[in-house]
């Protein structure tokens, strides 16, 4: 085993993404030097990141140490580390809280831990406000009454759930967070498997504490890189990939002839603004305005897989488009009784704000500073244009009723903390998942591909945010599953992928970057890294243990994680568990006939 953990660099420039600013990218820069005086901490399970699939990922693995009787000398368990100041990620500090899902996340197509949690910041609506009637009486309540989601609210009722969830264990000290924290760097040793393989084994990961302004070094058993860009792979020496593969590379029909890793999808600052008839609230025209505006950036034409429906019957049968202003609303005034929402309340995270052709991978510090406070620019920009320029619907142009909410997202410029992610480092994979094995177009049966190795599912249209006529884009989905194969590095013994860094392409991604497939991918995650732990087995060797896999199956499904599709099968049905444990199969492959016969069976 050669020894790579005696780490030299002294030298570090980052980020702070709380600092980004338009006028003066640079000052988000923090470079500063590694000193001697590193604090040091122990853990079982880090999770690096505390989006989605990090809060998902902490939770898991504790509930499950729970539910496992698993215990350990070392306190924390885990430690969960974010470097903003908001736990949450794409549904919280990214601004995203009208959730990307699926028609059956109510019921079938989601985690029951997903949906318990959406259904907790309902009642906290039904509780602390005066609805309608109607509204207070309706079980999946929609606070914003947006049609691009079956849940829109504000960020605040997020991080209070998320808080909620994981203080108990804070409390018993079973878990640490830390948050204002990045990951600098990682330590490794070179670890040879059972058949000579040299894979990385993490030691420890090295973080920068904004708010400390100190170096924290943290050593753990098992590493959950939950990072939105997958920051941890480069740091491990663990091979991953980015932008768009090559078709040799994937063998997708819609994969690219040569590889262009710079076509990363697009990440967008989200802003959230309140109609106010009568008042005149515009802002002062951002840099770069003329300059973006002079392209045609600025409209209100969408992306058309999302913002039409059909309309009328028979001869009348027609194509609408869908408002604007009800795309991503998070609250509609008319659903209160109260005063506390007079007004209309709209996030806007539409294409007129997407930053196109401005990867943040693998580019340095000031480059990174500088594409992001570009973001923020085209963001204000477009809000400018809806103020001053946008058509309104009775004739005219701009409107000026449009009022920047600085508080819902938590900043002074009212845009996210951070920007939403769309696209992240992938790990090379012991299984990628490639678009042959999701699309409609390939799978001519209920379900797209069956995977043994199943530990949660997803469905979502390939939905990819880049240059135009992108190819792969738009495309209809099947039913898919999460294979665990996806979630397991070739050449890392004891890190793990839980965000958009798994085993996807450039054109899978775009249907597995979503809200509950990232929880479930965090789900998956932290459940396994217990398991591998109580059993004393790195991951990468349990996982090729067909017994312990089924274990880990077993214990998904008992907590309610759907691992196989079944629309009229509720996660909350008294049999869940026993419908979806007599598809678990050791050896061949299901075929949908095969499905069908179980659920007969049952």
């Amino acid at each position: 085993m050669a020894d790579n953990s005696n780490f030299t660099q002294n030298f570090f420039s980052v980020v702070d993404p709380l600092k980004v600013n338009i006028e003066n990218p640079h000052s988000a820069v923090v470079s500063f030097e590694l000193s001697e005086n590193v604090e040091r901490i122990e853990c079982d399970i880090l999770v690096a990141g505390g989006g989605v699939g990090g809060v998902s990922a902490a939770l898991s693995a504790l509930r499950a140490a729970d539910e496992s009787g698993f215990s350990t000398s070392k306190k924390p368990l885990v430690i969960l580390t974010e470097e903003t100041d908001w736990l949450g990620g794409q549904m919280t500090s990214q601004g995203v809280s009208a959730l990307d899902e699926n028609h059956l996340v109510e019921i079938s197509g989601a985690a029951r831990s997903y949906q318990q949690f959406r259904q907790n910041i309902r009642a906290r609506y039904k509780r602390d406000f005066k609805l309608v009637d109607w509204a207070a009486a309706e079980p999946w309540l929609n606070p914003g009454d947006c049609w691009v989601s079956w849940l829109a609210f504000e960020p605040k009722f997020a991080l209070d759930e998320i808080e909620i969830l994981l203080s108990p264990y804070e409390k018993r000290q079973q878990l640490s967070i830390r948050l204002r924290t990045k990951a600098i760097y990682a330590k490794t040793d070179d670890a040879t498997n059972s058949v000579g393989v040299v894979q990385k084994k993490v030691t420890a990961i090295g973080f920068f504490d904004f708010e400390r302004n100190k170096c924290v070094e943290i050593s753990a058993k098992i590493v959950i890189d939950a990072t939105e860009l997958g920051d941890l792979l480069p740091m491990a020496g663990v091979n991953y990939r980015s932008g768009a593969e090559s078709r040799d590379e994937t063998g997708e029909a819609h994969a690219p002839e040569k590889a262009r890793p710079e076509n990363v999808q697009d990440f967008t600052y989200p802003f959230v603004i309140e109609y106010r008839p009568g008042t005149n609230n515009v802002i002062q025209r951002p840099r770069h305005y003329d300059k973006f505006n002079s392209t045609g950036k600025f409209s209100l034409e969408g992306y058309p897989m999302f913002e039409c429906k059909l309309k009328g019957e028979g001869d009348d049968l027609r194509i609408e488009k869908l408002p604007f202003w009800e795309y991503r609303r998070l609250i509609s005034a008319k659903l209160f009784e109260s005063k506390d929402y007079p007004f209309d309340v709209a996030m806007i995270n539409w294409n007129s704000n997407d930053l196109r052709m401005q990867n943040i991978i693998d580019v340095d510090a000031a480059t990174q500073a500088e594409r992001l406070a570009l973001g923020k620019a085209l963001s204000l920009g477009f809000l400018y244009w809806l103020q001053t320029e946008a058509p309104r619907d009775e004739g005219g142009f701009g409107y000026p009723e449009f009022y920047l909410r600085t508080d819902v997202l938590g900043t002074t410029d009212g845009l996210s903390k951070y920007p939403y992610i769309r696209e992240s480092r992938r790990i090379v994979a012991h299984h990628t998942i490639v678009e042959e094995e999701i699309v409609a177009a390939n799978n001519p049966y209920a379900r797209a591909c069956h995977f043994d190795d199943s530990v949660g599912i997803g469905r979502y249209p390939v939905d990819i945010h880049g240059e135009q006529d992108v190819p792969g884009a738009a495309q209809h989905t099947k039913p898919f599953q999460i294979p665990l194969g996806a979630l397991i590095p070739r050449d890392a013994v004891n890190l793990l992928p839980a965000c958009k860094n798994i085993g996807t392409t450039h054109v899978t991604n775009g249907s597995y970057r979503l809200h509950p497939i990232e929880w479930s991918i965090g789900e998956a995650q932290g459940t396994f890294a217990v398991l591998s732990l109580k059993n004393g087995i790195e991951p990468q060797e349990f996982a090729k243990s067909s017994n312990h896999v089924r274990k880990l199956q077993e214990q998904l499904i008992e907590r309610g994680v759907p691992l196989f599709w079944f629309n009229d099968v509720p996660t909350e049905r008294p049999d869940f568990a026993a419908i979806q444990k007599s598809v678990l199969v050791e050896h061949s492959p299901i075929d949908e006939q095969s499905l069908a016969y179980f659920i007969q069976q049952v």
